[in-house]
């Protein structure tokens, strides 16, 4: 009885234990299923992560979106202030949207999500790429502050220096801060200098960007042009040595010689910043990346019409360009001068061209020699003052008379001065040295210039 018992009281205690065993088996064969079936097959999410998802519900304040994970995710409204009211607007259920992960599980278990910082992200990635890959990128100016300019690229907020930057001017802070204030909303061509996504630093050059593509466009232009063709430019910047002209995306020189053919002291005589000419290639340095240009040869040469032009005998007028111990030069046209020797300025004896002329004075001259082929023009003043009114007036109008009569009365000054001095007492009477005996214009003419040692040109 008591085995009996014992037996049967055996049993209830072994049965719960086979249950719970068997449920258990189960239950790991259930949890076993779940995760060997690929539509239960959770993403694990960590801080930082970009990731696309689904929209499945538009709130005002927050959107929920599947993810693939056990839960939806949700995106406050504060993690999509980036976006546009029409961008909000078009918002809908099944749009699929890239969001980065704030936090992977709050209180509710839900994943925080961010559009914005999703935006930024991706920017940061875009932006890395474009660095590497030495790439010139477009961007807005949003703001500035006391050091530069602020841009926008795709929700990243970028800096320019104002030394970075071609239309800010240098100076005081005022004009600084001026030029910037105008550049607000205006787009830059800028190409990233420096880039840190942990210290969210961005920095960026237009004048880098604007150098790069000049050098890749003047690389271009050099394999295109041609010695001896003309090109239209534009004038870009002056020098002491000459003048840089844009002929398509590169600067060319044109050197102060090939300025014009007239004498020109500086470029700013001639040319001012923007204005618009037609340039003739001299030469190709493709090596080097140099071109050379020239303003004068794009115009007929003076000189070779000189002879249709001009006669031995005829009146003319001229601007005094150049003193000499030897004479004056006078430029009578662009591209042409002639020597006013010292013996063909006064009739008196002088013993510089300073007592009868100076630079710029207009005189009236006879011309007595004419070589083109050596680009040489023999003038006179005194022979000039000898023509009737009646003669100048005939060949360089009625104006030209009243300049005589100017330029004669300046003669009978000289003559009075060289009387006054042959009448001084001997010992208090100016001495001329023994070379200053005066040499005949022929002579003259293989007489180096004052200031470069060149012969006489006139050019």
């Amino acid at each position: 009885m008591d085995r009996i018992e014992e037996g049967m009281s055996a049993e209830p205690a072994t049965a719960p234990a086979v249950v719970a065993d068997a449920e258990a088996g189960e239950s790991v064969s259930l949890m076993e299923q779940l995760l060997s079936d690929p539509s239960h097959d959770y993403r694990v999410l960590n801080y930082g992560d970009v990731i696309e998802g689904q929209i499945m519900h538009v709130d005002r304040d927050e959107l929920l979106v599947d993810i693939g994970s056990k839960s939806e995710g949700i995106i406050p409204a504060r993690e999509f202030s980036t976006l546009t009211d029409e961008e909000r607007a078009a918002l809908s259920v099944g749009d699929r949207v890239l969001v980065f992960v704030v936090q992977a599980e709050n209180q509710e278990g839900q994943a925080v999500l961010s559009i914005d910082r999703a935006r930024q992200e991706k920017s940061w990635r875009r932006l890395q790429e474009i660095y590497e890959a030495g790439e010139i990128i477009e961007a807005e100016v949003t703001n500035y502050n006391k050091g530069g300019l602020l841009v926008n690229l795709d929700g990243v907020r970028g800096f320019v220096p104002a030394s970075q930057v071609t239309e800010i001017r240098g100076g005081d802070d005022s004009s600084k801060q001026a030029d910037m204030a105008r550049l607000i909303g205006s787009k830059l061509s800028l190409k990233i200098i420096e880039i840190n996504r942990h210290r969210n630093r961005l920095i960026l050059s237009e004048r880098q960007a604007i150098q790069e593509r000049r050098d890749v466009m003047k690389e271009r232009l050099i394999e295109e042009l041609t010695e001896g063709e003309t090109r239209r430019g534009r004038v870009t910047s002056i020098t002491d040595f000459g003048a840089f002209v844009d002929i398509g995306g590169a600067d060319g020189l044109v050197h102060l010689s090939e300025l014009s053919w007239s004498r020109v002291k500086h470029p700013s005589e001639v040319l001012k910043v923007g204005e618009e000419v037609d340039v003739y290639v001299l030469g190709i340095n493709a090596e080097e990346k140099k071109i050379a240009l020239s303003i004068k040869r794009t115009q007929p040469e003076p000189w070779s019409r000189v002879a249709m032009k001009y006669e031995v005998g005829q009146l003319v007028l001229g601007t005094v360009t150049q003193l000499a111990n030897f004479g004056a030069f006078a430029r009578i046209e662009d591209g042409i001068e002639g020597l006013i020797h010292v013996s063909e300025l006064s009739e008196q004896r002088i013993g510089h061209p300073r007592q009868v002329v100076s630079e710029g004075q207009d005189l009236i001259l006879r011309i007595i020699r004419i070589d083109p082929a050596r680009r040489r023009m023999g003038l006179s003043l005194r022979r000039a003052l000898e023509a009737t009114d009646d003669e100048v007036a005939a060949s360089l109008g009625p104006e030209a008379v009243e300049l005589k009569h100017e330029l004669m009365a300046r003669e009978i000054e000289i003559e009075a001065e060289a009387d006054e001095s042959e009448s001084e007492p001997e010992g208090e009477q100016a001495t001329e040295p023994a070379d200053a005996v005066v040499m005949s214009a022929e002579s003259t003419e293989e007489t180096p210039r004052a200031e470069d040692g060149e012969e006489e040109s006139g050019s």
